[in-house]
């Protein structure tokens, strides 16, 4: 599955991701954000290694109720799932290593 362009401004409710089945990279941040744009190339990266892992790309901000439930306060946040269940997050990743490692729990 290819890296997503844009952060959606509609999020899925906290129930749909809750129930998602296998693994799946929520990622919290904003498109102007210089860290966010920062972490593209490693999440390209990542994603080219584990091309079956969902990749759900959220707008975060305040007042945000999906970013809130999952306690987000830095971009980009990275929530590793495996059913619907965190598995691990990344805060602000500066390489492809970490998001690697992280996906390989879930893949």
């Amino acid at each position: 599955m290819p890296v997503k362009d844009h952060y959606l401004s509609d999020a899925p409710p906290r129930e749909e991701i809750d129930t998602l089945q296998g693994p799946a990279l929520l990622e919290f941040g904003t498109d102007w954000c210089g860290y966010c744009q920062r972490a593209q190339p490693a999440l390209a990266q990542a994603f080219a290694s584990y091309p079956d892992v969902r990749h759900i790309k959220v707008e975060d901000g305040s007042g945000r109720p999906l970013g809130r439930s999952f306690r987000v306060k830095l971009w980009p946040t990275l929530v590793f799932l495996r059913d619907g269940r965190e598995v691990s997050r990344l805060v602000r990743p500066s390489d492809a290593a970490a998001i690697l490692e992280a996906m390989a729990a879930i893949a």
